[in-house]
């Protein structure tokens, strides 16, 4: 039996078509090939950061100082009696009581004089001045004072220089009366030195006095005053 060929069975009719589709297919596959690019994937390590905020704090903590224990209290001391075997000697006390027949000197006891300053408004016994001598001792003050106002006013002369000049005013006077009835320590004060001077020639002339007294001894007294210089 002879075989007959399909017409349609003849593939070399389509060997031109295979061979542009295997080229094709070639060409792709090269330009895929040199298309292709393999990237190294690198990883980027980023550094860590640490936070030092992060970081827990630690209390300080104070230590507490505790007070030490009380020492303890100091043994009782022991205390050794030992026997004395001295003998102790009795004092004898002898009566102080004078028998009548012994006599008894007596101690003279020196008084000792008074050296203080008593002022004239306190002083029992004011200074004497003369001329109030019989006068009551209740009204020897007033007398004082009034014989010394005399003296002042018939002594009293106003230096010229300060009645040239206007000056005028009140010189306070001190002095002493001494225990012997002497003027001493006179010292002024005032506005001049001519009305001072003035003052002080004054006082300087009055008389010797009976001195002042205190418990029945003479004292020294002291004695202020005034003594006005006035223009008329």
């Amino acid at each position: 039996m002879q075989r007959k060929k399909n017409p349609q069975a003849d593939l070399r009719k389509y060997s031109s078509l295979m061979f542009a589709l295997g080229l094709c297919l070639v060409l792709f596959i090269s330009w895929q090939a040199i298309e292709f690019k393999s990237y190294e994937r690198q990883y980027d390590l980023e550094s860590l950061n640490v936070d030092n905020d992060d970081d827990e704090e630690v209390p300080i903590t104070e230590q507490i100082k505790t007070p030490p224990p009380p020492p303890p209290p100091p043994a009782p001391e022991i205390i050794e009696i030992v026997e004395d075997e001295e003998e102790i000697e009795e004092t004898i006390i002898e009566s102080t009581e004078t028998d009548q027949e012994e006599v008894v000197e007596e101690v003279e006891v020196l008084e000792e004089e008074m050296d203080m300053d008593i002022p004239f408004a306190i002083i029992e016994d004011v200074p004497l001045f003369p001329g109030c001598e019989r006068v009551p001792k209740s009204q020897r003050r007033q007398c004082f004072q009034e014989k010394i106002q005399k003296h002042i006013n018939k002594n009293f002369r106003y230096p010229e220089i300060a009645q040239e000049m206007g000056i005028q005013g009140r010189v306070f006077v001190q002095f002493m009366i001494g225990k012997d009835g002497s003027i001493s320590g006179i010292r002024t004060r005032g506005p001049d030195k001519n009305l001072e001077k003035e003052a002080n020639r004054i006082i300087s002339k009055l008389p010797k006095m009976t001195p002042g007294k205190q418990r029945g001894r003479p004292v020294r007294v002291p004695f202020s005053i005034p003594i006005t210089f006035r223009l008329q």
